[in-house]
């Protein structure tokens, strides 16, 4: 990414709508921005009427003011394609670009992305507007880089219309060929839902029982994401069909889409919308809740997405709309944490969202940089404190690379069956962070790695560990190459409900957990999903205090003879059953737990594990996140205090802290919600 964007440090910018303000504000919006060290300023994502206020008719008059003027105070700007809001002119003409509910109800003009990817007028239309845009700016030397319309499937990832339906068809044309490869991939003999013509077959609809064909709604979900992409790609190649200069990118990270894809085969760098208050709406009572600190773990998938990435969203203040997504002002010294939050693993550009607060629409209460007043406030001083910081600091860390020795394991057919399968789907997200908070905790980095069917054993070998919670869906490739894995030296670490399923979402006929199940050595004898009308089990591993557990309970059966079990359940009919084994296999082994995690488990799991961590060079509390970043033969600490209390940590060499210039030894105290980038050699 450091190629790409052409910088040699870490840059931070901003969001601006130059359409909302009046043009009086505009150079002293700019002539601020640079004063704040600010390289960057986003705009355009939702101004198509501003670009085509009627069919047919452009002018670009406004933005090429805003851009020439921002490029006056060596602003670099970053221009939307306004695809996520279509103009009024567009929709009441050409209703069939909107998007359209599973009941049939069609969403009109009042919102924002009210449109479907799979209308040929959209797409027509949508080509027509970034065709002129990038023939238009293609040679302004202001504007490095474009953003693809804006959060792609953010506010609703399904879509019902017509041109959905008929291209759905043609999506399962090319991939099954024909009916009765159809029929058999989706159990349509069941239910007798079988299809004899293709017009026959749609979308997920309403039934009477409110239930979908759940093969169906996987491939469902498959296609969604291949119609965002193509609609992604359309515009991407428009754009580098006039320049191979400015960069391509697109902001999210959202439902129904393989970001994955998207990333590798369209843009240059990923760019994610970071707002780690979204985690304090609703009171969180689990044991060691992460609060805004979850945002880590989100940060951690972006990183996945393939190399450096950028934030285009930064959170700068309380966040709301009128009548929703209701947010707390951010403490004094949260937004500098949170900035510190998206370095610390892995970004290299920033942007805050916005400039300004918005006088005028749904986010009136979504909070920017300035309030309406323009006024100065205590956001506007933490972020000029980042700012010269990241200033300082910015060309050390500049690509420096994200270590972690160990993973879980994510892949997008388990998210999407599992989203209509809840005798796995709900357990997914409750493992995954219950496997983050233990290694949060215990101060081990940890990546947040996708799965897929072209993931080789050499991508793999970098992790000493891998967590697979409740991989359901689980093919005979995979197995092979988790095999593979563990043979070479690799732990790796199973949940229940894993193996039983094949791409389709079928259940295999054989034993659970189905190919995985030589490499586990064990077999599921007995299942039970858990609740109210039973008493609740608990669950005794290593000897230690029982510990309670929910959601779903397997018993485990031996069958290799080097299987030990280190778990036993009680309190339930299968009282002293087993609940976790472990098998050698080659240089590596693999545990298999019988049920869902929480923090306690995974915590006790994690230390038979035996995973490198950095307690050799670190005290540290639990409020305190560590984050490591290498670059070339420099090793950089970033120690994150998520309390808003000083927290005393000991640091067991001496290490020169990057921010302060001070050179740090022995016990230290951390200010609430203050950062430490260290970096020293070791003697």
């Amino acid at each position: 990414m450091k190629e790409i964007i052409n910088e040699s440090a870490i840059t931070l910018g901003v969001c601006y709508y130059p359409e909302h303000w009046s043009e009086d504000l505009w150079e002293s919006d700019f002539e601020r921005m640079k004063a704040l060290g600010f390289r960057y300023v986003r705009m355009a994502e939702f101004a198509w009427t501003i670009f085509e206020p009627c069919e047919g008719e452009f002018d670009f008059s406004l933005f090429d003011k805003a851009i020439n003027l921002a490029g006056k105070y060596d602003l670099k700007v970053i221009l939307g394609t306004p695809t996520a809001t279509p103009p009024v002119w567009l929709t009441e003409k050409y209703p069939e670009v909107l998007n359209v509910s599973q009941d049939g109800v069609t969403y009109r003009h009042g919102s924002r992305r009210h449109y479907n990817y799979n209308s040929d007028k959209y797409r027509e239309l949508s080509a027509r507007i970034t065709t002129k845009m990038a023939e238009h700016y293609h040679n302004n030397k202001n504007v490095v880089g474009w953003q693809i319309d804006n959060e792609l499937n953010c506010e609703i990832s399904v879509f019902y219309s017509d041109a959905d339906h008929e291209k759905f068809r043609e999506w399962l044309q090319e991939k099954y060929q024909s009916l009765n490869a159809l029929n058999e991939a989706w159990g349509t003999v069941f239910w007798n839902q079988t299809y004899t013509d293709w017009n026959q077959v749609y979308l997920t609809r309403p039934t009477v029982n409110d239930s979908q064909n759940p093969h169906h709604a996987l491939d469902e979900k498959r296609f969604i994401s291949d119609s965002t992409i193509a609609f992604a790609k359309m515009q991407a190649d428009i754009i580098r069909s006039y320049t191979k200069q400015q960069w391509v990118t697109t902001n999210g990270m959202f439902g129904h889409l393989d970001n994955h894809k998207l990333t590798q085969d369209i843009l240059d760098f990923y760019a994610y919308d970071s707002y780690p208050n979204f985690n304090k709406i609703i009171e969180d009572t689990s044991v060691k809740p992460l609060q805004d600190r979850k945002w880590s773990l989100n940060l951690s998938t972006v990183r996945n997405l393939g190399g450096p990435f950028a934030i285009f969203e930064q959170q700068a203040g309380p966040g709301g709309w009128v009548n929703r997504i209701e947010q707390p002002t951010p403490k004094p010294g949260q937004l500098r944490l949170w900035t510190y939050q998206s370095l610390a693993h892995g970004a290299d550009m920033i942007l805050y969202f916005r400039w300004r607060t918005a006088t005028k629409g749904s986010e009136i209460y979504w909070h920017g940089i300035n309030d309406y007043h323009n006024l100065p406030n205590r956001r506007i001083a933490e972020i000029e404190q980042t700012s010269q910081e990241i200033q300082k600091i910015g060309s050390d860390l500049i690509g420096a690379s994200y270590e972690a020795n160990v993973a879980i394991l994510t892949d997008y057919d388990n998210e999407w069956d599992g989203e209509e399968d809840v005798w796995y789907g709900p357990f997914l997200s409750e493992s995954k962070e219950a496997w983050f908070k233990a290694f949060q905790y215990n101060h081990i980095p940890v990546d947040i790695y996708n799965l897929s069917e072209t993931t080789t054993l050499d991508e793999l070998k970098k992790y000493q560990v891998l967590v697979y919670p409740h991989a359901a869906i689980l093919t005979e490739k995979t197995a092979t190459l988790l095999e593979e894995y563990v043979a070479q030296g690799g732990k790796i670490v199973f949940g229940c409900r894993t193996g039983y399923k094949d791409k389709t979402g079928q259940p295999y006929m054989m034993a659970f957990p189905g190919y995985i199940k030589e490499l586990a050595g064990v077999t599921v004898e007995d299942y039970t999903l858990l609740n109210h009308l039973q008493p609740s089990p608990t669950v005794q591993l290593f000897g230690q205090d029982k510990l309670d557990v929910h959601g779903f309970n397997e018993i485990l059966h031996k069958e290799k003879d080097d299987v030990v079990f280190l778990g036993y359940y009680g309190n339930a009919y299968y009282a002293n059953k087993p609940a976790l084994s472990r098998r050698s296999h080659g240089n590596g082994c693999a545990y298999y737990f019988g049920g869902v995690f929480n923090f306690e488990i995974a915590n006790a799991i994690l230390a038979d594990l035996n995973v490198p961590d950095y307690r050799n060079e670190f005290d540290l509390t639990d409020n305190v996140e560590l984050a490591v970043r290498k670059k070339k033969d420099k090793t950089y600490y970033l120690l994150l205090n998520f309390s808003d209390s000083k927290q005393h940590v000991y640091l067991k060499r001496s290490m020169r802290d990057l921010i302060s210039g001070k050179q740090l030894n022995g016990e230290v105290e951390i200010d609430g919600y203050d950062v430490f980038i260290l970096s020293g050699k070791k003697v």
